[in-house]
This record gives structure tokens, sequence and C-alpha cells, in this order.
């Protein structure tokens, strides 16, 4: 199964530059919640965003794949992707999608699942989330807070 986990504002903004334009601690924590321990596939410029808060800490998943293009990017500890279509066309694995923007691009077709933290009001940057078109997409689940509305959306088949 795929999961794609994100925060976006009412603008479909998921960062400025390479960071999120928000810092709300409970999204902080259920994004945690979901993904600890987890098999996860980032590209290369949001695991060098993680890398930089937790410095000399391990990244807090168990298997992570790094897609990119740069066939001569290798990455310590991590398994690397130079073909996202063929690795998300062949995937087993259960795999949560956690950034950035082009990797969300790329793999929201190949989602099952998409765990979406919409966060209430506008912000500023420079990253957007793709257009959704929800009509192939049933809520499962939501959950509303002061700052932040909390859904589940799995794919109709």
């Amino acid at each position: 199964m795929i999961n794609m986990i994100w925060a976006m504002d009412e603008n479909n903004l998921v960062g400025k530059g390479d960071r999120i334009p928000w810092h709300i601690k409970e999204d902080l924590l259920y994004y945690k919640s979901k993904t600890k321990g987890q098999t996860v596939l980032m590209g290369d410029t949001t695991y060098y965003s993680l890398k930089g808060y937790y410095k000399d800490k391990p990244l807090p998943y168990g298997k992570i794949y790094v897609a990119t293009i740069d066939k001569s990017l290798v990455i310590e500890g991590v398994e690397m992707v130079y073909d996202i279509i063929s690795f998300l066309e062949s995937n087993k694995e259960d795999l949560w999608v956690v950034g950035g923007a082009t990797i969300y691009k790329l793999s929201l077709p190949y989602a099952d699942r998409l765990y979406i933290s919409f966060i209430k009001g506008s912000h500023e940057g420079d990253r957007y989330f793709p257009q959704i078109n929800f009509d192939n997409y049933k809520l499962l689940w939501e959950n509303n807070t002061e700052l932040v509305r909390y859904t589940l959306f799995e794919k109709v088949k």
C-alpha cells in the first residue's frame, strides 16, 4: 500500500524553500505518529532538509528511500531511487511518501491513501501540492482542531 502524508494550507501550499512554512506542534506529532519506524520515500531535497533538523541523530523512520534524478548521488544508509515511476509501479511494500512537492506530484497517481493535514489559513511559500481530483477518493476519517483539519482519503477502486 502506498500512503502519502502531507500538510497544506488553503492554497495547496506545502513549502517555503526547503522548509515547512508553519510550525504547528500538534501536526508534527501527528506526522510522527504515522511515519515513525515506517518505510518512507522522499526526495533528496527533503532528505537533506530533515537532516538539517536532526543533525547527527538518525531520521525516525525504518527503511528510507531517497529519490533523485542525479544518478551520481549516493547517500549512505538509505536506498537510492533513480527511476521513481518504475519504483512506484513495482512497489510491494507498505510505503509512506513524505515529500517534497515533486515526489508528491509523481507519486499521487499510485497512492492508495492520502493523509492530508489541511492547515487553516493562508501562508507564504513557493512549493505547492498539485490539484487533486477528490472524485477519485473516499473520505474515511476526519478530525477538526483549531489549527488543522486532519483527513484520511482512500482511492476508490
